[in-house]
């Protein structure tokens, strides 16, 4: 039963990718074919003000396209055009050009069509596996059962002792969680919310920046995880002894419904992180009011040692590259912190510090000596590049300078605060050929309006401390790395034909991503991006002016302190109200 309604699903999401690819390959051959006269006067086949290439959008006139039909440059001026035969040849390009990437996409829509359908024959493949695999362990556990004799009776029967005792302990598990009854809990905070679902869609609680309340589960785990619960509950609902529900026997011996994706309605799931997963499905049932609800539970087995081994990190030396351009005073803070982290506490950290263009570079330089002859710290290097500022590029050259062999790299920025800790969990974080490093940083909102007035403000130490109402985790920011310098050098380092601030760091990780290397992204407690302010540009149009608002106010302060502000005026006459009724209470 469960064969034959897979089946059915799979042939209709196949005859529709197949439809579709018809369409796509119809839609083409309509748009790219050639006249149907190779004898049609040049009025017809330049046409004043002609109809737009369906697959072009453009407004010019349309040329014939096409190995049998197709009038080029010179044949034009043979048929007695007109004498610009250079700006038809231009546009006989740009049609072309137009063309190659019309087939282009569609040869792209078709890779991913087929894709989908490799895809969903795979899932049916592994439901029929599995299948396969419960019988033949039904069939050899009733073989076992017979034997009473051999030498292998022994490792049988403590096979079954371990099997028995794993099942007793995920039925421990189920017991435990919140699955057939609700567990006392002290107050709201700690209950764990539900996440619900549909086919396409997740909706959910826990959010942070880069995600939103509804979307498409992007990460593969999710996606996995979710497409095989729907393939176990589908199983589950079609199999025989599921459908033997409370029904008479009359209506016992009709053809029961062979339930499909398109019958499932919703779900919700929420993880007990010591326990397990729990889901539980909505279908539509035979009648119009009627419907199936099913709960599976996924139980977590005990932990297992996968590794314990010693790490000595005395000798890995940290080479923390900073590209700047002017801001010399922000240099200060940034090396008064790295003489007290880097140089008193750690003492096996380089600097790189790569300077772009003349203007306050001698204050830089002069920042950097002094440090030197104070804290007695030689292990720095400052390159200096007269030409336009790309961070990008300044940590490309930082890093391929460095000639002492494969040392651990840190891409920093001047307003960003570290400590100690961050120094050893970058060394712990990272392994030359199998480990790149990307903290998430904790940002700082403004302190003028965290602490109310300036004359408040504490020294800056004492302003990193993570909570809501101070900072965010910055999860969109991908520039502070710990990486290896042969994993940079071998991934490809940065794109340099990027200019200014931005983007280099997505490109760098996408690398990555796409490599057998294991990236390590985990928000860091001692690693912070200090507060500066945000300028927008008046020359940016209205859009673009309006995206960079909202990005200056998601980084001024909470949202709970953004709404103060906003209702200071109400607050202020309420309290004004407030001071009026006491006095004339005295």
């Amino acid at each position: 039963m469960l064969r034959r309604g897979l089946l059915t699903w799979v042939s209709r999401v196949g005859g529709l990718l197949v439809l579709l690819c018809c369409s796509l390959s119809l839609l083409y051959l309509m748009t790219c074919s050639p006249p149907h006269s190779d004898s049609a006067p040049l009025s017809h086949v330049l046409p004043h003000g002609g109809s737009n290439h369906p697959s072009l959008g453009g407004t010019g006139p349309m040329i014939g396209a096409g190995p049998s039909g197709t009038r080029g440059a010179g044949d034009i001026a043979q048929s007695g055009g007109p004498p610009a035969g250079h700006s038809y040849q231009k546009l006989l390009k740009e049609r072309e050009e137009q063309h190659r990437l019309y087939i282009s996409s569609l040869k792209k829509q078709i890779a991913q069509l087929k894709e989908d359908l490799q895809e969903r024959s795979l899932q049916l493949k592994r439901v029929q596996e599995s299948l396969k695999t419960a019988a033949n362990g039904v069939a050899e556990g009733q073989n076992e059962g017979t034997e009473s004799q051999g030498g292998g009776f022994g490792e049988v029967q403590g096979a079954k002792s371990q099997q028995s005792d794993l099942q007793e302990f995920l039925r421990a598990q189920l017991l435990k969680a919140e699955v057939t009854s609700g567990t006392r809990l002290p107050n709201e905070y700690t209950v764990v919310p539900f996440e619900s679902f549909t086919l396409q869609r997740v909706y959910q609680l826990e959010m942070g920046l880069t995600r939103h309340p509804e979307e498409k589960p992007v990460r593969k785990d999710k996606r996995d995880e979710l497409g095989e619960v729907l393939e176990m509950a589908l199983y589950s609902l079609n199999t025989p002894s599921s459908q033997q529900d409370n029904r008479v026997p009359a209506e016992k011996t009709q053809t029961s419904k062979v339930y499909t994706p398109s019958d499932f309605i919703e779900g919700i799931t929420r993880t007990e992180r010591d326990k397990g997963t729990l889901y539980e499905l909505s279908f539509r049932g035979e009648a119009s009011h009627e419907f199936r609800r099913l709960v599976l539970f996924r139980p977590y087995g005990p932990l297992m040692k996968v590794k314990n081994e010693r790490m000595d990190t005395s000798n890995i030396l940290i080479n923390i590259i900073v590209p700047l351009s002017r801001r010399a005073d922000k240099f200060k803070q940034f090396m008064h912190n790295f003489r007290e982290v880097c140089v008193r506490q750690d003492g096996r950290v380089h600097l790189t510090v790569v300077y772009f263009g003349k203007e306050q570079m001698n204050e830089v330089r002069r920042t950097l000596e002094n440090t030197s002859r104070e804290a007695s710290f030689k292990n720095y290097t400052l390159l200096q590049l007269d030409e336009e500022f790309s961070r990008g590029r300044g940590l490309d050259i930082g890093a391929r300078a460095w000639k002492g062999g494969n040392v651990l790299l840190f891409f920093c920025d001047v307003d960003i605060y570290f400590t100690a800790d961050f120094l050893n969990t970058c060394r712990l974080n990272t392994q030359p050929g199998k480990k790149v490093f990307y903290p998430v940083l904790f940002s700082q909102y403004n302190p003028a309006l965290i602490y109310g007035n300036p004359e408040h403000i504490p020294p800056v130490e004492q302003q990193l401390v993570i909570k809501k109402d101070t900072g965010f985790w910055r999860d969109f920011g991908f520039g502070m790395t710990c990486q290896y310098r042969s994993d940079f050098i071998n991934i490809g380092g940065f794109d340099i034909d990027i200019k200014g601030w931005g983007g280099e760091d997505v490109h760098l990780y996408r690398k990555y991503l796409h490599s057998n290397l294991l990236v390590i992204r985990a928000p860091s407690r001692s690693l912070f991006h200090l507060w500066h302010e945000k300028h927008c540009a008046d020359e940016l149009p209205p859009d673009q002016y309006r995206m960079c608002m909202q990005s200056k106010a998601m980084n001024e302060a909470s949202h709970g302190q953004l709404g103060m502000l906003f209702f200071r005026h109400e607050i202020e006459a309420h309290l004004r109200k407030q001071k009026q009724q006491n006095a004339k209470k005295i």
